[in-house]
C-alpha cells in the first residue's frame, strides 16, 4: 500500500500520541490510598492502650477548639510573612507572631504547586499525583475521606467564601458558600472583595463552627506582574487588615469556660521569582503557617519558625476538632499544638495518629512489618499501655512523668518515620501500561526510520506491506501470543492496571495493531538489508552510488539532534535545556556562515555572473547589475552574524532554567514602573516592524486589517497598564482590556478568513500557486497577529527577531545556498526550539503564563483558555513550523515533493526525543528528581508531540495541491 510521505508521517505522529497517552496513564501514579472504600468513623477508632486489662476509652479526646477559621491566601510565600519585609507587608500578623499567643511554621508543599492538588492535600492529608495539574482546570467532586466530610458528618456547620474550586470539590458540604472563579487572573480586586463583603455579618453570628476563606488576589498579581510588583504590598496590607478584623472578632466573642478558638493563616503554595507556580523551587514550596489561639503560650520575642509538611495540618485540625483523621492522610500531628494538653491526652492524640498511619502503611506496603516506623509504633504502643496501667493505678511519681515523656518521644519518632515512608511512596507505577505504551511508540519510530529512503525519495511515497503482513502466519501467532500475555498479566497483577481495565474490543484492536506493526517492521527491515536503494531527491550531494555524501552541515544537524536527545538523560541538562539549544543554534549560524563564505569566495571565482537572483519576485523583473549582486553577497554574509547578535540579545531578555532564573534580566528591567516609557517606545517600534515584515505578501484588505489589529494590540497593552499612550498619565486606572482584545480578535478572524478563502480557491477552483502562496501567508499573518496580542509587552522583541531572522534566512540563505527540504526543516526546528526558550519558557510548569488564557474574556471559559495558553507557550515552535510550510509551498524552483519531505523530517525530529525520553523516565522512575525535573519535561514533550501532529496534518493539505 503506497502512501504519501506527509500522510505516512502524520499518521505515525497521531498514533504516537496515543501510545504516549497510554504511557502517561501508567507513569503518573495514583496517590497512596487505603484499600477500604468506606471512610473513618468515630466508632472505628482504636481503644486506649492498656497493659493487662480492658481499655476504658475508645473515642477521641475532647476537642481542643470550639471554632476554627482558616484564612488561606493563595500564593502566599513564607518570606512575605517571615522575611525582612514582613513587618512592612503584614505588620499586625508579625506583631502576633512575635508577641502573641501563636505558633509559626514554614509549611512545605509538595510539587505540583498548583491550587487544586494543594487543596486536596490540605483536606485529605494525602499527596496528590502529578497528573492533578491537568485536573486543576476542571476539578471534580472529591470522593475520598477528607476533613470537610468528617466535619459535616460530625454535625459541624461550615461556611466557605472564595475560590470556587472548593465548591466543586465539596458540593453540598457547606452550610453557606459564595465561590469566585480562580482562573480570571486579570482581576485581583473584586475577587477578594467578594470574600471580604461577607465577613462582618458572618463574624457576628454564632451558628457556624468552621469558616474557610480563600483569597485569590495575591496569586493573580503574581501571574500579572511577579512577586516584586508594586501591587504586592497593598494586597498584603489588605490581607493583614482582614486577619486583624477576624482576630479581633474572635477575641471579643471568647467566653470564660468555653473552648478556645483557632485562627489559621496559610498559603496553598508559594510564588516563583517570575510570579508563577507549579514547580519545586524554594519560593514555590515554602508557605507560612501561623496558628493563633489563646491556648498557646504568649511569646516574648520573634522565634525562628519551625518546618513542617503542609499535610501535617490535616491531622492537627482533625484532632483539634475532635474528628477522626482521614484514611489517606500521610501527615503527622504538629506537636506544638498539643503542648498545653495533659500528658494522657497528648499520648492519646499521638496514638490515634499512629494507628491511622500504620493502617495506611499496611494497605500500601506489602512488607509493612519491616518498616522502621511501624516497628517503632508497636514498641511505643506497648510502652503506652504500661504507662496507662500505672496512671490508672494512681501513680503520681516523677518516674511516671519521665516514662510518659519517653513514650511521647517514641511516638513522635514513629510518626515521623511512617509519614516519611508513606510520602516517599507517592504511588504505584502501572508498569504494564507504561511498557505497552513504550513498545507501541518504539514500533512506530522504527517504522518511521526504516521508511526513510522511500519517504525522502523523488516520489515522496512509502510502500507499506500492510496486506501481506495481515495475511501472514506470524501476524496471527503474534496476536495469540500477545493476547495470552495480556490475560496472564491481568489475572496475576497485584495492583490494578489501566490497560487491563479496557474493554476486550479495544485490547484486541491494540494487540492486532501491535502485531501488524511488528510484521511490517520485519518486512521493511528485510527490504533494507541489501542497502541497494538509491536515494533520489534527498540532497544535491549524493554520489552516483548508493551512499550518502554528508556535508559538514549535515553532520552538525545529525550530531546536534542525537546529542540533544542523549543529554535528556541528565537532570541538569533537562533543567538547563535552553543552554543546549543556544549552543546548537550558535554553532549552526557559524556553519552557515562558513557555507556562505565558501559560496561567495571560493566557488564564485569561476562562475562569473551565473548566480541566480535572490531578491523578491518584484525585483526579478529588473536586470541585475553588478552592484545588485554585490549587495546581495554582503547581505548574505551579514545574515549569520546578525542572527547571532539577535540570539545573544534575546538570551538577556528572559532568564530561564533553574540555576540562573533568579538573576535580574532585561525583561524585569523593562517591566519596572520607572521604565514604562522605554517599554512603550520599544513596543511601538516592534509592532511597527512586525507590520513591515508581515504585510509585504498580504492582500490590501489583510494589510489594513493587520495595521488596525496591531494598533489594537498596543491599545490592549495600554488598557492593562503595561504601556502608555503619549497623552496618558502613568498613574491612570487600568482595566481588563476586554474590549481592546476583542477588537483585535475581529481582525485576526478577518485575516484568517481571507487566507482560508484563497487556499480553498487554489485547491477547488483553480490550481494557482500564487493564490495558494498568498493564502498561506495570510494565515501565517493572522497567527503572528494573535501571538503579538498574547505576548507580554517585553516579549514583543522576541516576535520581532523571529520574523526578521525568518525573512533574512529565507531570502539570502536557504534559497541562495540551495539547501534541500530536509536541511531546511531541521534548521526551522532548531530555531523553533531556541525561540521557545527565548520567550522565557523552561521545563518547569511554573513558567507557563496562564494569564494569556483570559485575554479578551470576561469570565473563565475552559476551551479558549486552554487553546490560548498552549498557543502562547509554544508560539516559537509553531511560528517556525508554519513558516516552514509557507516557505516549502511557495518556492517555485523547489521540487514538488518538498512539502512531503519537510513533513516527514518534522515527524522524525519529534518522534526521536519523545520515544527516547519515555525510556529514560522509565529507567529513572526512582530518581531523586523524577517529580521535580523529569515529570514536567515529560508533559512538555507530550504536548509538543500533539501540536506537531496538528502541524503535520496542515502539511497534508498543502501537499495535495502540489503539481505532479
Amino acid at each position: 500500500m503506497k502512501v504519501r510521505s506527509s500522510v505516512f508521517a502524520s499518521t505515525i505522529l497521531i498514533l504516537e500520541v496515543v501510545g504516549v497517552a497510554l504511557f502517561l496513564r501508567g507513569f503518573f501514579p495514583v496517590p497512596v490510598k487505603s484499600s477500604l472504600s468506606s471512610k473513618n468513623k468515630l466508632s472505628d477508632l482504636p481503644p486506649e492502650p492498656l497493659t493487662g486489662g480492658p481499655s476504658n476509652a475508645s473515642g477521641t479526646p475532647k476537642p481542643l477548639f470550639k471554632r476554627v477559621v482558616i484564612m488561606l491566601v493563595d500564593a502566599l510565600r513564607e518570606d512575605f510573612v517571615f522575611g525582612p519585609n514582613g513587618r512592612m507587608f503584614m505588620p499586625y500578623t508579625r506583631h502576633v507572631i512575635e508577641r502573641g499567643s501563636s505558633l509559626s511554621y514554614v509549611a512545605k508543599a509538595r510539587p505540583p504547586t498548583v491550587t487544586m492538588p494543594r487543596i486536596k492535600a490540605l483536606t485529605t492529608g494525602s499527596i496528590p499525583g502529578f497528573i492533578d495539574v491537568v485536573m486543576n482546570l476542571n476539578s471534580p467532586a472529591l470522593l475520598e475521606d477528607n476533613l470537610i466530610w468528617q466535619a459535616k458528618t460530625a454535625g459541624k456547620k461550615i461556611i466557605f467564601y472564595g475560590d470556587d474550586t472548593w465548591v466543586r470539590l465539596f458540593p453540598k458540604h457547606f452550610m453557606e458558600h459564595d465561590g469566585t472563579t480562580s482562573f480570571f487572573v486579570s482581576d485581583y480586586t473584586e475577587v477578594d472583595n467578594n470574600v471580604t463583603r461577607h465577613l462582618d455579618s458572618t463574624l457576628k453570628r454564632d451558628d457556624w463552627d468552621v469558616l474557610i476563606l480563600h483569597y485569590l488576589g495575591l496569586d493573580h498579581i503574581g501571574h500579572i506582574s511577579g512577586p516584586h510588583s508594586s501591587l504586592i504590598q497593598p494586597k498584603l496590607l489588605e490581607m493583614d487588615d482582614i486577619l486583624k478584623k477576624i482576630h479581633g472578632a474572635l477575641v471579643s466573642k471568647e467566653a470564660d469556660g468555653s473552648l478556645p478558638y483557632l485562627l489559621v493563616l496559610c498559603g496553598d503554595h508559594g510564588m516563583s521569582e517570575t510570579g508563577s507556580h507549579g514547580g519545586s523551587s524554594e519560593p514555590e514550596i515554602n508557605t507560612p503557617l501561623v496558628l493563633i489561639s489563646p491556648i498557646f503560650k504568649r511569646k516574648a520575642e520573634m522565634e525562628k519558625p519551625g518546618v513542617v509538611e503542609q499535610v501535617d495540618l490535616t491531622p492537627t485540625l482533625a484532632l483539634g476538632l475532635g474528628l477522626p483523621i482521614s484514611q489517606n492522610s500521610v501527615g503527622h500531628v504538629i506537636p506544638g499544638v498539643l503542648e498545653e494538653s495533659s500528658l494522657r491526652e497528648q499520648l492519646r492524640f499521638l496514638h490515634l495518629n499512629g494507628h491511622q498511619l500504620s493502617c495506611l502503611l499496611k494497605d500500601s506496603t506489602p512488607e509493612y512489618e519491616k518498616e522502621t516506623g511501624f516497628e517503632q509504633f508497636r514498641v511505643a504502643e506497648k510502652a503506652h499501655g504500661s504507662w496507662m496501667k500505672l496512671y490508672l493505678e494512681g501513680n503520681t511519681s516523677e518516674v511516671l512523668t519521665n516514662m510518659g515523656k519517653k513514650v511521647l518521644k517514641q511516638y513522635l519518632e514513629a510518626l515521623a518515620a511512617m509519614s516519611s515512608a508513606l510520602s516517599k511512596q507517592l504511588g504505584k507505577y502501572d508498569m504494564y501500561s507504561m511498557i505497552a505504551g513504550m513498545v507501541f511508540v518504539f514500533q512506530l519510530l522504527l517504522v518511521l526510520l526504516l521508511a526513510m529512503p522511500e519517504a525522502l525519495s523523488g516520489s515522496a511515497s512509502v510502500d507499506l506491506p500492510v496486506l501481506s503482513s495481515l495475511l501472514s502466519l506470524p501476524f496471527y501467532l503474534l496476536c495469540l501470543f500477545l493476547a495470552s500475555v495480556h490475560v496472564l498479566v491481568c489475572t496475576s497483577a497485584e495492583s490494578s492496571c489501566y490497560f487491563c481495565s479496557l474493554s476486550w474490543g479495544l485490547v484486541f484492536a491494540a494487540v492486532a495493531f501491535s502485531s501488524a506493526m511488528f510484521c511490517i517492521l520485519i518486512s521493511l527491515a528485510r527490504r533494507r538489508l541489501p542497502f541497494g536503494s538509491q536515494f533520489h531527491g534527498k540532497s544535491p550531494q549524493i554520489s552516483s552510488g548508493s551512499e550518502w555524501m554528508l556535508s559538514e552541515l549535515d553532520v552538525l544537524l545529525l550530531a546536534g539532534t542525537v546529542g540533544h536527545t542523549l543529554s535528556l538523560a541528565a537532570s541538569s541538562f533537562v533543567e538547563e535545556e535552553h543552554q543546549t539549544w543556544y549552543f546548537l543554534l550558535n554553532t549552526l549560524c557559524l556553519t552557515v556562515f562558513q557555507d556562505v563564505c565558501r559560496k561567495y569566495f571560493r566557488e564564485q571565482r569561476g562562475s562569473g555572473d551565473e548566480e541566480e537572483p535572490i531578491l523578491s519576485k518584484k525585483s526579478q523583473t529588473f536586470s541585475h547589475s553588478g552592484s545588485d549582486i554585490y549587495s546581495e553577497k554582503w547581505l548574505a554574509l551579514a545574515t549569520p552574524p546578525f542572527t547571532l547578535l539577535c540570539c545573544r540579545l534575546l538570551r538577556s531578555l528572559n532568564q530561564t532554567g533553574v540555576q540562573w532564573a533568579h538573576l535580574p534580566d532585561v525583561g524585569h528591567w523593562l517591566n519596572s514602573s520607572e521604565h514604562k516609557v522605554i517599554l512603550s517606545l520599544l513596543s511601538a517600534f516592534c509592532l511597527g516592524l512586525i507590520y513591515l515584515l508581515v504585510q509585504r505578501r498580504c492582500s490590501w484588505v489583510s494589510k489594513v486589517a493587520l495595521a488596525f489589529g496591531l494598533v489594537g494590540v498596543y491599545s490592549y497593552r495600554a488598557a492593562v497598564g503595561n504601556v502608555l499612550f503619549p497623552w496618558q498619565h502613568s498613574s491612570r486606572t487600568t482595566s481588563k482590556g476586554t474590549v481592546e482584545a476583542r477588537f483585535v480578535y475581529v481582525f485576526i478572524l478577518g485575516i484568517l478568513f481571507s487566507g482560508t478563502k484563497d487556499l480553498l480557491r487554489s485547491q477547488i477552483i483553480t490550481a494557482d500557486s500564487k493564490l495558494k502562496s498568498k493564502g498561506l501567508w495570510e494565515i501565517y499573518s493572522g497567527l503572528v497577529l494573535l501571538v503579538s496580542l498574547l505576548f507580554r509587552a517585553h516579549n514583543l522583541p522576541v516576535l520581532c527577531c523571529c520574523l526578521l531572522i525568518q525573512t533574512l534566512m529565507a531570502q539570502f540563505i536557504w534559497k541562495k545556498l540551495h539547501y534541500d527540504a530536509a536541511q531546511t526543516t531541521i534548521m526551522h526546528y532548531w530555531f523553533g526550539q531556541a525561540f521557545f526558550y527565548f520567550q522565557g519558557n523552561s521545563n518547569n510548569i511554573a513558567t507557563v503564563d496562564i494569564s494569556v488564557g483570559f485575554v479578551g474574556l470576561e469570565s473563565y471559559v475552559e476551551a479558549p483558555a486552554v487553546f490560548l495558553t498552549a498557543l502562547s507557550t509554544y508560539a516559537g515552535p509553531l511560528l517556525w513550523a508554519c513558516h516552514l510550510v509557507c516557505y516549502l509551498s511557495s518556492e517555485r524552483d523547489r521540487s514538488p515533493v518538498a512539502v512531503g519531505h519537510g513533513c516527514y523530517c518534522l515527524a522524525l525530529l519529534r518522534s526521536v526525543p519523545a520515544a527516547a525520553y519515555i525510556v529514560l523516565v522509565t529507567v529513572l522512575r526512582y530518581h531523586l528528581f523524577i517529580w521535580s525535573v523529569f515529570s514536567p519535561k515529560l508533559l512538555y514533550e507530550s504536548m509538543h508531540l500533539l501540536l506537531s501532529a496538528g502541524v503535520c496534518l496542515f502539511f497534508i493539505t498543502m501537499e495535495q495541491t502540489q503539481p505532479k
